[in-house]
């Protein structure tokens, strides 16, 4: 299989719902909080974390720079901004280089202000160990010292990654974009790849650099994997709602920035005639549809769920369409009215407690709708095909279902080949195989 998971146990949720009552924008984001960032370096001793493999005697691996510097990509992402692809990208930008550009620094390293760039920092070294756990200028030394704990680092600045709603907000700032920084339509167009991201698959796939084992249940909550799953998707709508109210999206020009709307809506061929009535306020032929895919799929749990909001959100998501149709202040209301709703909805999702029978029955849900073709755009059916693996990863029988969900991927795999009839007719034959 593509996705394989390491399977966390679902009592570890109860826990998680303790820890997300906070609002979402509780913990300011590692480029954004006032300590100082000191670099990989600091890290990479061989008494920290720099070991040539796991310490059997301690409570944390102590090689994790060894991990991130061999085995993760993040480690690269500076460099990715030497290449011949990158170079070509900031030429047809206008920009003298893409690894001087602040707008491609933003997000292939860890680029804070000088101010907040340590003795050992270097711009080169990527997203590395700060760039996700926080600047580490009043936690460096004590975090180490015998009696601290993940609270006390936690209060001097220590990013809460354990926390599913803040990991989602942490990875979406880059893999979606924040009102400061943005993949634009003019960026993709100029060569860059489209944004893709769901937030468990791409935890799972990251090379492991802790173990969920007793010394880390003691010190930190342990999440579900259907509940990174949810908070993924709750935050991925949320942030989605919040950048159409930002420039990037209300800047008034005469086109609107393209890349809040679904890609493949024009990205094919002339001659595939795609478009049906979608929903109760179906949007007419030829309307540019933005993209709801997390959205879209979020209210169909959330209807599986039997969720009081699902009335709520599934007639607000109609009227943000019909807004895209009048005028740029319609959509940034309806989107402020819309992300109102879901705020409390994202904590009561990412932090409940799910049974195995609550698990199937999510599961059956999205195969029922996916064979019903309510999933028509790459986007969503992308993430309806992620969320199903996922919940049979965690109901266990994913093995006995491997042959019918390799066959469904491949309606997934290539977004430029993506046929909806076909996606819904193997998503029929997963149903059967259950």
């Amino acid at each position: 299989m593509r996705f394989g998971r390491v399977i966390i146990s679902p009592w570890a949720a109860l826990v998680a719902a303790l820890v997300n009552s906070a609002s979402l924008s509780a913990a300011p984001l590692p480029e954004a909080a006032s300590n100082v960032h000191e670099g990989v370096a600091s890290c990479a001793s061989s008494v920290c974390h720099g070991k040539v493999s796991k310490d059997p005697s301690a409570t944390v691996w102590l090689n994790e720079y060894r991990v991130w510097l061999r085995q993760d990509y993040h480690s690269r992402a500076y460099r990715t901004l030497q290449t011949a692809q990158s170079e070509a990208i900031a030429r047809k930008l206008g920009l003298p280089s893409a690894a001087g550009a602040k707008i491609c620094l933003d997000c292939h390293a860890d680029n804070v202000p000088s101010e907040a760039r340590g003795r050992r920092f270097q711009i080169s070294d990527g997203v590395g160990c700060e760039a996700c756990h926080g600047g580490a200028g009043q936690w460096l030394e004590s975090h180490a010292e015998l009696g601290t704990s993940h609270a006390d680092n936690i209060a001097k600045g220590m990013y809460p990654t354990e926390q599913p709603l803040q990991r989602a907000r942490l990875c979406l700032s880059c893999h979606l974009g924040t009102k400061d920084k943005f993949a634009t339509h003019e960026i993709m167009g100029a060569g860059h790849p489209r944004l893709a991201f769901e937030l468990e698959t791409f935890t799972v796939n990251q090379p492991a650099h802790y173990e969920v084992d007793a010394d880390y249940r003691e010190r930190k909550p342990a999440i579900a994997p259907v509940n990174m799953w949810l908070a993924g998707l709750a935050v991925t709508s949320m942030q989605s709602l919040e950048l159409l109210q930002e420039q990037w999206f209300t800047r008034q020009s005469l086109i609107p920035e393209l890349s809040f709307y679904q890609c493949h809506a024009c990205h094919h061929p002339m001659d595939d005639l795609r478009w049906a009535p979608e929903g109760a306020a179906a949007l007419p032929p030829g309307t540019v549809r933005l993209n709801d895919a997390n959205l879209l799929v979020l209210i169909e749990v959330l209807a599986i769920l039997d969720h009081d909001k699902i009335n709520e959100l599934s007639s607000g998501l109609q009227q943000l369409h019909r807004a895209s149709m009048e005028s740029r202040s319609a959509v940034l209301n309806q989107a402020k009215a819309l992300q109102q709703v879901l705020e409390p909805v994202a904590r009561q999702v990412s932090g409940a407690n799910y049974s195995t029978e609550r698990l199937r029955g999510l599961r059956s849900g999205l195969l029922k709708a996916a064979g019903a073709e309510r999933f028509r755009h790459f986007t969503a059916a992308e993430q309806v095909f992620l969320a199903v693996e996922t919940l049979s990863i965690a109901v266990g029988d994913n093995s006995r279902l491997e042959s019918a969900l390799d066959a469904w991927f491949k309606s997934v795999e290539d977004e430029n080949a993506f046929v909806p009839q076909q996606f819904a007719v193997l998503a029929k034959q997963v149903m059967g195989a259950l």
